[in-house]
């Protein structure tokens, strides 16, 4: 499916203001209700809206020093690769967990309260997965611009 200037305006209009009416969206896309509908709807059916989530403050969560965290491997292979996306899908204060070429293989973007929670992550979560030979982490000062919201 081709996507025309209404599905884009629909999705860029979804990820900045996802709890609007279907009432509203129409108005502000130029469709009827029902047609802004049935859009929204096939644009779900394929796969371009994955879901709605409401987004937290971290500040308000306790949750203040963001990590990036690179992680070399012991090795390559794919047994090696699903152990470790299997364990640290399983640590929650990893945000996201890339797969990189590079030095790393892998890159997290951890959250943690302060650096006793980080410390406290890194010994308990991170450095216990099997297959981890090397972790160097760096610290957020500030984060100057984030957003959910892809170009389309």
């Amino acid at each position: 499916m081709r996507l025309d200037a209404i599905d884009r305006r629909i999705l860029e209009t979804l990820q900045k203001q996802g709890r609007l009416s279907n009432q509203e969206l129409s108005e502000r896309v130029g469709l009827s209700p029902s047609a802004c509908h049935r859009r929204v709807q096939r644009l779900e059916e394929e796969g371009y809206i994955k879901g709605y989530v409401a987004l937290l403050d971290p500040r308000k969560l306790g949750r203040t020093t963001v990590v990036f965290v690179e992680i070399t491997l012991s090795g390559q292979a794919d047994e090696v690769l699903d152990a470790f996306e299997k364990a640290v899908a399983r640590v929650p204060e990893v945000l996201e967990c890339h797969l990189m070429a590079g030095t790393a293989d892998y890159l997290l973007k951890v959250v943690a309260e302060d650096v006793e929670d980080f410390a406290r992550i890194h010994r308990r979560s991170l450095a216990t997965i099997p297959g981890v030979t090397g972790i160097q982490s760096s610290f957020a000062l500030r984060t100057v611009r984030q957003t959910t919201a892809l170009p389309v």
